[in-house]
């Protein structure tokens, strides 16, 4: 088998292959060019895109060229696999601001010295934005049936459930199998990766390339990751974990990793880190905690680089291990003046103003089973006050805590 291949194995990337044994000759005999798609819905990537860019850094590993396709004309569409809805149209200006901001993303996890393996980045805009559509009917949409456009599981999911797909969304489809055709002919793109809910849309550019232009290509598809816990990969109580600083500090990117069930660990150190395969063979009986912080180390570093993740290892050993609060520690302080907790603060407004929770009664919730902690103590009534005694003696600070994951220090000003 093809090197590339079945390190894509290894690793966990593989899902399905359109004629795999053809690919893996043609890997082995070429170094060739292999698009993954984006749609630039938010002005940053989440983790739950990471495998696919993992995708990008293990083809340049094995000598080939990603090609980058951020979809400025499809994201005026809306892709409808997975989606129980309609998205949000945005506006041109917020799509291209949009791609900016991705583009950044990859430039970071993809290398960009070597001309003959750097990223070629492309939006489909550029040539969705001028079709004509008689044309494009005539040229490209006789080659498509309505019968095999229904049993695509992206549309049939939707109509079974008798959710409203529009025609729009419905030609999606249509316009990522051109994307391919476009690529294959202008970037001599022989391959499509993509998520598995993506599986449709990738036989269709596939066999759209060879009515139209007798040639053959391939489409390969990673798994869709859940966590062991049963949610989605890069979904958090508190929100999407964000490949942009701006949209999460890297020590909360680096607790993320550290917070993998015990059942992910090894499966994210294959699929997340450059570490050798090897190498997590020989470690994968040690313990778990040692692997947890290996894993944040390399996942954190790829994106945040040496300097922010020694820093949040540094407060992670400093804070839950040792159990020391000082003002070092890459936790979000939240500062209060003596006057605001002169006559007392209530915990409640204390937890939302710190954004551990989002309202009183979820605080209330949370006081009540144990989860609301100072320093590590449980608070035991809603009615509790944060009082100047609440705040070390010297230090001014205290740590405040949600659960296991979510903490902040409270600092007292004057």
């Amino acid at each position: 088998m093809n090197k590339f291949l079945k390190e894509f194995k290894d690793r966990g990337y593989f899902y399905q292959c359109t004629n795999e044994n053809d690919l893996s000759d043609l890997l082995s005999n070429k170094s060739i060019n292999a698009y993954i798609g984006f749609d630039s819905t938010a002005s940053s990537l989440h983790v739950g895109s990471l495998l696919q860019i993992m995708c990008l850094r293990l083809l340049q590993k094995h000598g080939h060229r990603p090609i980058v396709l951020l979809g400025g004309g499809t994201t005026r569409i809306g892709d409808p696999s997975g989606k129980e809805e309609t998205r949000k149209i945005l506006t041109a200006k917020q799509i291209e601001n949009n791609i900016k901001n991705i583009e950044k993303v990859f430039k970071i996890f993809l290398k960009t010295s070597n001309p003959k393996l750097k990223p070629i980045f492309v939006n489909n805009y550029k040539w969705l934005g001028k079709l004509n559509y008689i044309n494009f009917l005539r040229e490209i949409g006789k080659h498509f049936t309505i019968n095999k456009m229904l049993s695509f599981e992206s549309v049939k999911l939707r109509l079974d459930r008798e959710q409203s797909l529009s025609y729009m969304e419905f030609n999606y489809m249509i316009l990522q199998a051109y994307d391919f055709l476009e690529l294959n002919k202008n970037k001599n793109c022989m391959l499509q990766i993509g998520g598995s809910d993506q599986w449709g849309n990738i036989i269709n550019g596939v066999e759209l390339i060879k009515r139209h232009s007798n040639k053959h290509v391939y489409g390969l598809t990673t798994p869709l990751i859940t966590l062991a816990s049963g949610t989605k990969m890069g979904k958090t109580e508190k929100g999407a974990i964000w490949l942009d600083k701006k949209l999460l500090s890297p020590f909360n990117y680096f607790q993320f990793w550290r917070n993998t069930d015990d059942r992910d660990v090894v499966k994210f150190l294959k699929m997340f880190t450059d570490l050798k395969l090897s190498e997590i063979e020989k470690i994968k009986g040690d313990n778990i905690n040692d692997l947890k912080m290996l894993l944040a180390k390399h996942a954190t570093e790829m994106l945040h680089g040496n300097h922010e993740t020694l820093k949040a290892y540094e407060t992670t050993v400093s804070v839950f291990v040792k159990k020391e609060i000082n003002n070092q520690t890459d936790l979000p302080v939240i500062k209060l003046k003596r006057k605001e907790i002169k006559d007392g603060l209530s915990i409640l407004d204390l937890v939302t103003r710190a954004k551990l929770l989002k309202s009183k009664s979820e605080v209330r919730r949370a006081i009540k089973d144990k989860g609301i902690k100072i320093d590590d103590f449980p608070i035991e009534n809603d009615d509790y006050l944060i009082l100047i005694s609440n705040f070390k003696e010297n230090k001014n600070l205290f740590k405040l805590s949600h659960g296991k994951k979510n903490h902040v220090i409270i600092k007292l000003i004057n």
